[in-house]
């Protein structure tokens, strides 16, 4: 086993992780977030700018993101996608800007990288209700 990765798996240990948010991850998921949202806000990039923002704990720390339920199944979403198209163009759009603001705020205060954490896991909720 190598010493960069935590298990079996090739996940990067906690050390490489720590490097890659100190030398890029910080920086890099603020121009992440910000080329995702303006792909959202023209419609014609969304599906590019959700699977942006879904990757975005990759960017941060190189954190594999799991879209699964407890049991093991890809989640089922609760709203139908007229509800979801109708949140994005009337309320996602801009919440998700200010979202992802305040998420990015937490990030570079080093501290606040645990909420921050979890806004970025709820990104795709506040964009269009999407649950995984």
């Amino acid at each position: 086993m190598s010493s960069t990765t935590d298990s079996g798996d090739g996940a990067p240990s906690l050390p490489v992780r720590a490097a890659w948010f100190l030398l890029i991850g910080w920086w890099a998921t603020g121009i992440w977030l910000g080329i995702a949202w303006f792909l959202n806000v023209t419609i014609i990039g969304l599906p590019l700018g959700i699977k942006m923002i879904n990757a975005t704990p990759k960017v941060l720390s190189l954190k594999e993101r799991e879209f699964v339920d407890s049991e093991g199944q890809p989640g089922e979403q609760r709203y139908g996608l007229v509800v979801r198209g109708a949140w994005f163009l009337l309320v996602g759009w801009w919440a998700s800007g200010l979202w992802t603001a305040v998420a990015y705020v937490f990030t570079v205060s080093i501290v606040g990288i645990p909420i921050a954490v979890m806004m970025y896991n709820k990104l795709p909720f506040v964009v269009s209700l999407y649950e995984y």
